[in-house]
């Protein structure tokens, strides 16, 4: 199948929508929780996250429009300046999948799905207990997007995951800790290793048939 923009626009919108939040391959799957100036914790499924820079490591990841009541997660980030973003494991897919309903902003999603909340070293946000990754985050700044979305910078404040899941590069191992990735907007895939290759130098290229 072969689609020009203008036939991408006369689509029905549900296909469209499918297809364009599919269409970028797999995302990363993960829970961002927070906590309001009111103590109030919060816990949501984002796709969204992105790798922005190592040195100083920060992240990015994008929220979605603000209507007149704005959403939880962006509000609570907003007044304290804190978050945490969890891998979402194969252990709890379907409690994670459900944290994207609109609750009112008195009812943790931590409760409501039964997902079990963490504190760590006095962090101002929860982290998700059983994720296998564990980041935490204080904001650095928002940007504004063209389609009223906002990105959403992070720096890495502290990072948490199992001792066996690292190498001795410093590389993790997502598919040993169960990780999971979304296609779309409810479809989720389990994460297999292949293979990893050396880094790339132009005088050490390999021939290609």
């Amino acid at each position: 199948m072969q689609l020009t923009g203008k036939e991408l626009e006369r689509s029905e919108r549900k296909w469209r929508l499918n297809l364009i939040n599919s269409i970028s391959g797999i995302k990363p799957a993960n829970l961002i929780a927070t906590r309001s100036v009111k103590g109030e914790d919060n816990v949501a499924i984002f796709s969204s996250v992105i790798h922005l820079g190592s040195n100083p490591a920060q992240l990015g990841f994008i929220a979605r429009p603000q209507s007149e009541v704005p959403r939880d997660t962006f509000r609570n980030i907003q007044e304290t300046g804190y978050y945490t973003i969890n891998h979402i494991a194969e252990s709890f897919i379907k409690k994670a999948h459900y944290t994207s309903a609109k609750l009112p902003r008195e009812e943790s999603e931590f409760v409501r799905m039964k997902i079990d909340k963490e504190v760590i070293d006095e962090f101002p946000a929860p982290f998700v207990k059983d994720s296998p990754v564990k980041i935490g985050m204080k904001l650095l700044e928002s940007i504004p997007l063209p389609n009223d979305c906002t990105l959403i910078i992070g720096s890495v404040e502290m990072v948490s995951f199992p001792d066996q899941a690292i190498n001795e590069l410093g590389q993790l191992d997502l598919a040993s800790s169960l990780g999971v990735g979304i296609s779309g907007l409810n479809t989720y895939y389990s994460l297999n290793k292949l293979t990893s290759f050396p880094y790339v130098r132009t005088n050490e290229l390999p021939g290609f048939e």
